[in-house]
This record gives structure tokens, C-alpha cells and sequence, in this order.
């Protein structure tokens, strides 16, 4: 099946601009086929290609999504420092068998800036949320026009971040999404630490502390 050059079955296509997404999963839902979205941040490890395979069991074309959203990254936090690897990510979901890349610049996806947010309620202030206000907004704002996007049958997410899948079921429900939000088991390192992208910062004293938190 090929939809004009934005997707052709068994090879992966990258795309920049949320309209041919739009349009390419419109059609893939027209002629009946499953759409599936995994959405990440890009440098990609173990644990994101998990949620690609989980979600190829199915047989629905997974999208995979790679943005770094500046909306969830607070003063001084990381977002100048977060690996891009895009290049690499591609090859690593090319021998996945991944179709469709989404990978938008900032610009695409708020080209009038961030006018309009997804509050996440209560639970966004506990947790991870005391330490960091603004996050969880800015995650379930980026969720919401990623599932608005590419308006997939199921969507995929890591249970490791658990406050986060929870207030994105919550939105889901709330807000009235027709997407199934998938769940899927945490991956570990060979020393049980849970896989991260930011796990290339830790030096060995900081790593140590957060076996012992996993441990716990």
C-alpha cells in the first residue's frame, strides 16, 4: 500500500509536518487498517523499542513520534542538554520495522506558541509533581495534539513512568479520546536499574542511589 509517497508498506518514512500525519493515518483508518502511536522523546533505548513491538502485535502501522517538548521541561531542568539522536533513532526503528517517523520541530507543533495547556487536576502537584509545577501540563498538552495528530486506535506508553501514564488515562477519560492507552512493563538494565534516556548522566555514586531506590 503506498498513499503518494508519505507511506509506503515496509519502508519507513520520516515526516516533519502534524498534517500529513493527519492525512496518512485518516487513510490508513479508511481502508481499515489499526493505527498504532508510540510517542517518545527520541534517543531511543531497549525500553522504547518494547512498546514497538508491543505495539506491532497487533498488526496496526505504529507511528512513532520523536519530539522533545519544551513545555514539560521547567527553569533549569535539561532541555538545551537532552540528547537528539535522531539519525540513530531512525535506524534503530527502521530495523523494528517501523513505517511512519513523526518527528516535528517545536515550531511545527505550537507554531502560535503554547496558548492553550491540558491542566492535569490534583494529582499533577503530588509526586513528581511537587519538585516540578509545569511539567505535567506540558506532557498532557503534548499527548493530547499527538493523539489529536495522528488520531491512532491504541497508544503506547511505559508503566516506569507511572504518575504520567495515569494522568494520561485520566485525560483520556476526561476529555473524551477515543484511544485505548496501553501500558506496558517497565525494561531494566542487567543491574535492575530501570532504562532511562537520562541514565547517561548518572556517574556510578548517583547510580547506586537510584538502585537503592528501586530496591526499596
Amino acid at each position: 500500500m503506498t498513499l503518494a509517497g508519505s507511506y509506503t508498506k515496509g519502508q519507513l518514512t520520516v515526516h516533519h509536518d502534524p498534517a500529513v500525519i493527519t492525512s496518512v493515518s485518516k487513510a490508513l483508518r479508511g481502508v481499515g487498517k489499526q493505527v498504532a502511536l508510540v510517542p517518545t522523546m527520541g534517543a531511543l533505548h531497549a525500553g522504547h523499542l518494547q512498546l514497538v513491538r508491543q505495539a506491532k502485535l497487533t498488526g496496526a502501522v505504529v507511528i512513532v513520534s520523536i519530539f522533545v517538548n519544551p513545555l514539560q521541561f521547567g527553569v533549569g531542568e535539561d532541555l538545551d542538554a537532552y540528547p537528539r539522536t535522531l539519525d540513530a533513532d531512525v535506524e534503530l526503528l527502521r530495523g523494528e520495522g517501523v513505517e511512519l517517523v513523526f518527528a516535528p520541530s517545536a515550531s511545527d507543533m505550537y507554531p502560535s506558541g503554547p496558548r492553550t495547556t491540558v491542566h492535569p487536576g490534583p494529582l499533577g502537584s503530588e509526586l513528581e509533581g511537587a519538585s516540578r509545577p509545569t511539567h505535567f501540563a506540558g506532557m498532557l498538552t503534548v499527548v493530547a495534539k499527538l493523539l489529536q495528530i495522528a488520531a491512532p486506535h491504541r497508544a503506547y506508553f511505559g508503566e516506569k513512568d507511572y504518575q504520567q501514564l495515569t494522568l494520561i488515562r485520566q485525560m483520556v477519560r476526561d476529555l473524551n479520546f477515543d484511544v485505548a492507552v496501553i501500558g506496558v512493563p517497565t525494561v531494566r538494565e542487567q543491574d535492575g536499574l530501570a532504562l532511562s534516556s537520562r541514565n547517561r548522566y548518572l556517574d556510578a555514586e548517583q547510580r547506586d542511589a537510584a538502585m537503592a531506590l528501586s530496591a526499596a
